[in-house]
């Protein structure tokens, strides 16, 4: 019974990590353009038109589909992304972008309604009713420009909207990382690695001692008191006096109403005992028998019994 319970208690905590690293609120919307120039790109139809990136910041892939993208507040499903398309799966740190054209019926990443400046983005989830991202375009954006979301590190999952327009950078990632990721950091302040092995010997130890624990606690623990006896039952302590007081005082008692006959009664028996005429029976009994003795010899008898 314990050992299904720590399995089930495993299998519940990798089934959490593996839900929460393909949670579709590790999306964000990392840039949109409302009004092209004569420079945006083209979609599948070749025509020019607004666009919505987005970005899955997680370490695990993420299924987007049967989420909604809109810019009406008041209408959150007014444009589904449809979840029959394989293409709906974002890898980690990856982006997909969706031309906003108008017509959701022109394909998979398309959104059924065109961006312009003022307006604002939402990504909400395939529930229909929770906001996972939003990005506000600025009324002044002027044509040709993006409005992105940054961060220092892409491996970080706070990215801070910039209201200086941009390059359009569509289907690439954003960000100058002039801060260096955490691996480039980490070279730089212990170029040896000393830090590093310290905190991975530590860890190692740490969950080899919680795994003890954890044995000692549901299998040695219970196998010892299994295997250990079992402690006697303490015996109520007798209320009555040692025996030497108890036959001082019966011996006291009899000496008081007997005056010395029952003693002499006593060593008779004894001195019977130690001779040829007694024989124990029972124990506990002194069994006196009669032998033959002078007394009841019949011929040492001088005159003869009457018949």
């Amino acid at each position: 019974m314990i050992r299904k319970t720590i399995i089930l208690s495993l299998a519940t905590l990798v089934s959490a990590v593996m839900l929460r690293a393909q949670n579709v609120s590790d999306l964000i919307i990392s840039e949109a353009l409302a009004e092209p120039d004569s420079t945006g790109i083209l979609d599948g139809y070749g025509r020019r038109g607004g666009w919505i990136e987005l970005y899955n910041t997680s370490t695990g892939t993420v299924n987007f589909g049967g989420c909604f993208l809109t810019d009406d507040r008041n209408d959150l499903k007014k444009s589904i992304i449809p979840k029959s398309d394989n293409r709906t799966k974002l890898g980690p740190r990856q982006v997909v972008l969706f031309y906003a054209s108008g017509r959701s019926e022109d394909g998979t990443f398309y959104a059924g309604f065109t961006l312009a400046p003022g307006s604002c983005v939402y990504l909400v989830s395939n529930d229909g009713r929770t906001i996972i991202d939003s990005l506000q375009i600025p009324a002044s954006l002027p044509a040709g420009k993006s409005v992105e979301k940054l961060a220092d590190d892409l491996r970080q999952k706070h990215f801070v909207p910039v209201e200086t327009p941009a390059e359009p950078s569509p289907a690439i990632l954003n960000g100058s990382q002039t801060g260096g990721s955490k691996a480039q950091r980490m070279a730089e302040t212990d170029p040896h690695g000393f830090t590093l092995s310290i905190v991975s010997v530590s860890v190692v130890f740490t969950a080899l001692a919680i795994l003890w624990f954890l044995f000692w606690l549901f299998f040695e623990r219970p196998a010892k008191r299994k295997a250990a006896p079992a402690k006697p039952k303490k015996q109520p302590k007798s209320k009555a006096q040692p025996d030497e007081e108890v036959a001082a005082a019966i011996a006291a008692a009899l000496d008081m109403e007997s005056c010395g006959e029952d003693y002499a009664a006593i060593a008779a028996a004894l001195h019977l005992h130690l001779s040829t005429s007694v024989h124990d029976i029972e124990p506990g009994f002194i069994t006196i028998r009669r032998t033959a003795s002078a007394w009841n010899n019949k011929q040492l008898n001088f005159r003869k019994k009457p018949e």
